[in-house]
């Protein structure tokens, strides 16, 4: 069990003592649920019970959290990690003539070492980044740029994030040639259209690891031999794999692998980049500055996020199994409920290759905006949360062959290590009773159950 950040501990004293002072003192009326609240985060015990608590102790404002592919919660080991960093040791890492400056480096250093560990890489190959976001751009920009007099061609993915996507567009703009490969029904490439691709100008493979959207897990120990043995660089976004599924840079050929802080229980704002040192992979950063990182990634680093990336890391080193295991019963129960429950149910992308912990499911006849905005005790999304903004059918679920009408349809569940099997039953409850009111709602259904489709109807 993890200790209690000592911030935690201080705030809930600090807080019961300023309620108790202000009663005493007559200035202001403390409620008494609010009152007792504030007394009872007293213990390690408490606060990891507060964390994991039943469903229904839960304030009725506060939802069922089940978007953990979006991002997940903060670990409080992780807290109690970063806190000294933020009110204490808050020199600058890259500060070399005292000690606030020396205390910062070492603990940088540190969770460097433990980022590596987790994907079996040196310390040395890691580059600490503000997330997987501008990983992936000094990655597909940063081995193009260096490649292009040689090498201009790269391979990629059309169900892609956004951000590789758009990396690629920008060096299309600038005279590559960029390949983006369709993926089969269950969302994973086929190994032979890859190689197919692959030309002897190709100088990037980028392939997610495992999709945020839909979970699926790429062949990527494959893909890599494939990509070395055609002496091409094999780039993989693994911001949803990383602590999730093991990971090994090396067994995998992994060249250069972006990574996240937030979805592994670390802080938002942080990540990392591993670039491979044997081969040597060569990069051009579009990063200009003081060239901290080596260069790689110009900027002062943000020590107490680094060190809270490095706890995540090193905590999911030694939970990844239990957390697997845990995260894959959950998923089994919350599908086989619905399942049991509700008729005309798909789960889109490969059941079998899949992220522990993730379901992607479209409900026939339902809307997926109007089932969102009923289930108002559970907080999940219809997507990424990069392109929630947007009314369009997701790409992602279009690429697999999902016609509009029922990529409109799809709910993204994300379950974490603190999700509890009461949750998932409420979790199910609420779907079966706001499904089944939209169905009842919708000429639609009334059409399938008839067997007819709206292709069937014909309009006057």
């Amino acid at each position: 069990m993890w200790r209690a950040s000592r911030f935690l501990l201080s705030a809930a004293t600090t807080t019961a003592a300023a309620a108790a002072a202000a009663a005493n003192a007559g200035q202001t009326k403390v409620p008494a649920a609010a009152a007792a609240a504030a007394v009872t985060v007293k213990t390690p015990a408490t606060i990891t019970a507060a964390v994991t608590k039943d469903v229904s102790a839960l304030p009725h404002t506060r939802p069922i959290y089940m978007d953990n592919q979006a991002t997940a919660p903060l670990d409080p080991r992780v807290l109690d990690a970063m806190l000294p960093f933020m009110t204490e040791d808050y020199g600058n890492p890259h500060s070399r003539t005292h000690q606030y400056g020396w205390r910062a480096e070492e603990a940088v250093e540190k969770a460097r070492k433990q980022v590596a560990d987790l994907i079996g890489a040196s310390p040395k190959e890691i580059f600490f980044t503000s997330g997987a976001t501008e990983s992936n751009n000094i990655a597909i920009k940063g081995v193009g740029n260096f490649n292009k007099a040689k090498k201009n061609h790269i391979v990629t993915l059309q169900t892609e994030h956004k951000c590789v996507l758009d990396s690629c567009r920008y060096l299309e703009m600038e005279g590559f040639e960029v390949t983006y490969l369709p993926v089969m029904k269950n969302g994973i490439v086929d190994l032979k259209v890859l190689a197919e691709a692959l030309k002897p100008t190709t100088c990037l493979v980028s392939c997610m690891a495992a999709h945020n959207e839909i979970g699926v897990l790429q062949p990527i120990r494959e893909i890599g031999a494939l990509c070395r043995s055609k002496k091409v660089l094999f780039h993989t976004d693994a911001a949803q794999a990383l602590g999730k599924v093991k990971l090994d840079v090396n067994a995998d050929n992994i060249d250069v692998m972006s990574m996240s802080s937030h979805k592994i229980y670390g802080p938002k704002g942080c990540g990392a980049l591993y670039v491979r040192r044997r081969p040597r992979v060569r990069l051009r950063s579009p990063i200009s500055g003081g060239g901290q990182e080596r260069g790689i990634r110009s900027g002062t680093v943000a020590t107490p996020l680094v060190v809270g990336m490095g706890a995540a890391c090193a905590v999911a080193l030694q939970e990844m199994d239990r957390d697997a295991a845990h995260s894959k019963k959950l998923q089994e129960r919350l599908l086989n409920g619905l399942q049991s429950r509700l008729p005309h149910i798909v789960v889109n992308g490969d059941l079998e290759h899949r992220l522990p912990g993730n379901l992607n499911i479209s409900f026939a006849c339902v809307e997926g905006e109007s089932l969102l905005m009923g289930m108002t005790n559970v907080a999940v999304s219809s997507g990424s949360a990069c392109t929630s903004a947007s009314l369009e059918p997701s790409y992602v679920l279009r690429a697999l062959g999902v016609d509009a009408e029922n990529a409109h349809t799809s709910i993204r569940c994300g379950i974490s290590r603190y999700t509890t099997e009461k949750e998932i039953d409420v979790v199910i409850e609420e779907f079966v009773k706001n499904v089944e009111r939209l169905r009842e709602l919708s000429p639609l259904w009334d059409l399938l159950l008839d067997g007819k489709s709206l292709a069937d109807v014909q309009w006057r």
